[in-house]
């Protein structure tokens, strides 16, 4: 293995430990947020999947979180009652029954994010406006990688 070859590996490793660490960091700060609401983590997660794809089923749910359907079901139960989810029959298959995101839902998961975003703001103050628009489209570019089938 050349020099070069070594010194990509070694970059790919720090990498990969930067992201973890910086995973990490969002993650904690993100229950530190949540702790001043009624939603638990995994409900945050639920409410954010709804949020982005719109109404899904609890077995899509349960595929999105990597949660078991009995898990799923129990977190839905509970934001249902909460009054933040509500499930609707598929007006198209009636034995087809999806999560919907309530107002209430909506307006927590948008405050939390709000203010996670306020946070990460905080964080990268210190850093221009390029370097910003410069680090998202690379975030971007290594997201649209890591999903692509």
């Amino acid at each position: 293995m050349s020099n070069e070859q070594k010194s990509l590996l070694h970059g790919i490793a720090l990498m990969e430990k930067d992201l973890r660490h910086v995973a990490a960091i969002i993650k904690e700060q993100g229950r530190k947020i949540l702790k001043n609401y009624t939603i638990t983590p995994p409900q945050f997660s639920a409410l954010q999947w709804l949020l982005e794809h719109g109404d899904m089923t609890i077995g899509d749910l349960s595929n999105k979180m990597f949660l078991a359907f009995s898990t799923t079901t129990d977190l839905v139960d509970r934001m249902e009652s909460s009054q933040l989810v509500k499930r609707v029959r598929d007006d198209k298959d009636r034995r087809v029954v999806r999560v919907h995101l309530l107002p209430e839902g909506e307006r927590i998961i948008e405050e939390v994010i709000e203010k996670r975003q306020q946070y990460l703001q905080e964080v990268l103050k210190n850093h221009d406006k390029q370097e910003i628009e410069q680090f998202s489209a690379l975030l971007a570019k290594l997201h649209e990688e890591m999903t692509r089938d």
